[in-house]
């Protein structure tokens, strides 16, 4: 958020920032989820919802996630909430309590940490390199001195792109059943991949939790709408915390999110992913130009995890200094890696494919990539 603070700052003075710091699509909602949001202010009240999102919506996710991970999902088995920001926190108060720990990757997203530790949890960093693909693994878990209260996982994941085997996540999802830990699998990014096949968690236990969104693949971010598969024993919590404190999520966005989660769309979003890929090839091909030779295999979603500690040992300084040279916003790696990080830096290609290549182009000229 301070980098997007910065780039509208250089974006006012001087009207050139290209921005590869967030992970924002560069196009709207698909047509018909935009078409179904107007049919929607035309023809309904557009009041209060069920707290748990319109039987609609949860039945297009249950259909969504049966089509896309072959598992089978019930419509009662699904929470809406407004985005997956807000499922994580609601689903942490009704899982967790205070002192509870928790582990995650490092690096990872950092709004996991941050609520977590906001909520009084104990947050159990796991560290991941390139031996594992940036991923947990089993005997991660086993080297710890107790098992942790939860594991969050994500695949593909924030910021390294990664995806987990199908094979280690099922083994990670019987171990936390096994030991008592509750498996939150983030999948928001599932329909971003590039040739690696991705898993659900909900195909080994349908005791842990997946998390979904219909920001990322269906370009929706501003709309606000994510769900969880939960299992029966936290239906009831979530229903009761999300009511107290979301009353609702969006209600437009819901309508719209129906649409966007059917065949009508599908042609449209395939077409961004595949937008993605040429730009992911782009700069795959290019960033061993620039000077960036050391990277996680992005996988999935559309961010490169680069290590630049061969040009700096303070990766916010640079990122603000290679703002100020020419305009291009890349996030700095603190915030995923508390104790890499700085010397890491997160580019996301989510943008057009024009942009990420006059970015490069800038940053080959720029003085800050030459050792």
């Amino acid at each position: 958020m301070e980098v997007l603070k910065a780039a509208a700052l250089r974006q006012r003075t001087h009207g050139d920032v290209l921005t590869l710091c967030a992970g924002q699509p560069s196009t709207p909602a698909p047509a018909v989820a935009r078409a179904a949001a107007i049919a929607a202010l035309d023809t309904d009240v557009l009041g209060y919802t069920e707290s748990t999102g319109i039987l609609p919506l949860r039945r297009a996710v249950a259909e969504h996630h049966r089509e896309s991970a072959g598992i089978d999902v019930d419509p009662d088995d699904v929470v809406v909430f407004p985005g997956s920001s807000g499922a994580f926190t609601t689903l942490f108060l009704a899982a967790f309590d205070a002192g509870d720990q928790v582990a995650m990757t490092r690096p990872g997203y950092p709004a996991y940490r941050n609520s977590l530790a906001a909520l009084g949890c104990e947050v159990v960093e796991l560290a991941c390199g390139p031996d594992t693909r940036f991923q947990p693994t089993v005997e991660m878990l086993d080297a710890l001195p107790e098992p942790p209260a939860g594991l969050i996982v994500a695949s593909p994941a924030n910021p390294t792109g990664t995806v987990i085997d199908a094979q280690v996540l099922a083994e990670l999802t019987a171990w936390c059943e096994e030991h008592g830990t509750l498996l939150i699998s983030d999948e928001i990014y599932h329909g971003l991949t590039y040739g690696r096949e991705v898993a659900s968690a909900w195909a080994t236990s349908q005791e842990s939790v997946v998390v979904g969104s219909v920001s990322k693949y269906f370009s929706m971010t501003g709309w606000r709408v994510g769900w969880l598969l939960a299992p029966p024993s936290l239906r009831r919590p979530l229903e009761i915390l999300t009511g107290n404190l979301n009353i609702c999520p969006p209600a437009i966005g819901q309508h719209a999110a129906i649409a966007a989660l059917g065949e009508g769309a599908r042609a449209e979003l395939d077409g961004h992913r595949a937008r993605y890929a040429a730009t992911r090839d782009l700069l795959l091909r290019r960033l061993p130009e620039i000077g960036l030779r050391d990277y996680a295999p992005p996988d999935g979603a559309f961010y490169a995890w680069c290590d630049i500690g061969h040009l700096t040992d303070d990766s916010v300084a640079w990122c603000r200094a290679l703002l100020d040279d020419c305009g291009v916003a890349l996030t700095p790696g603190v915030d995923f890696d508390t104790v890499h990080g700085h010397r890491k830096v997160r580019l996301s290609f989510a943008g057009s494919t024009q942009e990420v290549d006059e970015a490069l182009d800038r940053m080959a000229a720029s003085p800050l990539l030459r050792a």
